[in-house]
């Protein structure tokens, strides 16, 4: 079985979360499978060997999942994207509008070297804001976007339209 069905067969579909009208793609069941989960940073890898990657940044909270083993697995830094008032050191920000509201999201003032090439990992994209924020703090700090990756893609609502403005480099396993 493919990778991208063995996913879409794991994901749990959650109607009306977190308001009516949304159906919220579950990754739980997914990240409690550790067989799949280690398939999906080898897939992660292997798409990424050969390109010059500097730091995976991972958004809070569901990019941490698969980013932190993704960055262990190609031996480089893993950086930390959280909200607003999470990390302990200077920051610097973004705010970004959501599909349902609006958020900030911040990245330590260290973490990214002037022109390193910074592969962004979250769990899911769908319009696009959360990454384009992580790609904000990239830039501000002097990196360079070399790619996004996600589990899951909303096609739906676009946001791989808009963060081809950062990067074409766009991986997702699963597309819906």
């Amino acid at each position: 079985m493919l990778l991208s069905e063995k996913i879409k067969n794991t994901v749990r579909n959650v109607p009306d979360f977190p308001k009516p009208g949304i159906h919220f793609k579950d990754i739980a069941p997914v990240v409690e499978n550790p067989s799949l989960s280690r398939e999906i940073v080898q897939e992660f890898a292997r798409q990424l060997r050969g390109k010059k990657i500097d730091a995976i940044v991972g958004v809070e909270s569901r990019g941490f999942i698969y980013g932190m083993p993704l960055a262990l697995e190609l031996n480089i830094p893993f950086v930390l994207v959280r909200k607003v008032g999470k990390l302990p050191f200077d920051t610097i920000q973004h705010s970004y509008d959501l599909e349902y509201g609006s958020a900030t999201v911040e990245m330590h003032v260290d973490s990214i070297k002037p022109n390193w090439n910074v592969f962004i990992h979250d769990d899911l994209l769908a319009t696009g804001g959360t990454a384009i924020a992580a790609s904000e703090l990239v830039k501000k700090q002097g990196g360079i976007v070399a790619g996004f990756g996600f589990v899951i893609e909303l096609s739906f609502l676009k946001g791989k339209e808009r963060l081809a403005n950062f990067s074409e480099n766009i991986i997702n396993l699963v597309t819906y």
